[in-house]
């Protein structure tokens, strides 16, 4: 690559040399898929919500604080706002289309959309 002698970047260009070996991507690669629960339900309910769309997602069988932690993990996946009910996950909205993939991502091996 030629630098132009005006051209502000071209100390920099000299710097890349000096720079350390980053992680090389075979290391990256031999990370685990992340283990998930086995089993999940996605599905929209409206009653008793005054006509408004929810999207639940329940039978993941984990620990309250868990949970909570997936809950918020997902609102943010997925930019909607959400809580936790008893042992079922609330996102606001029809997000069955959209769940499954950050699922997967999360290392779920069964969903199951409804």
């Amino acid at each position: 690559m030629t630098t132009r002698p005006d051209n502000p970047f071209a100390s920099l260009e000299r710097l890349r040399d000096r720079l350390p070996a980053g992680e090389s991507r075979a290391h990256i690669a031999d990370t685990p898929a992340p283990r998930g629960p086995a089993r999940a339900v996605v599905r929209l309910e409206r009653k008793q919500r005054r006509g408004k769309e929810v999207t639940v997602i329940e039978k993941l069988g984990l620990a309250p604080a868990e949970l909570a932690t997936w809950c918020r993990e997902l609102k943010h996946a997925l930019g909607c706002g959400g809580a936790v009910e008893g042992d079922a996950i609330m996102l606001q909205g029809d997000l069955r289309q959209r769940v499954p993939a950050v699922l997967t991502a999360r290392g779920v091996q069964r969903i199951s959309v409804s």
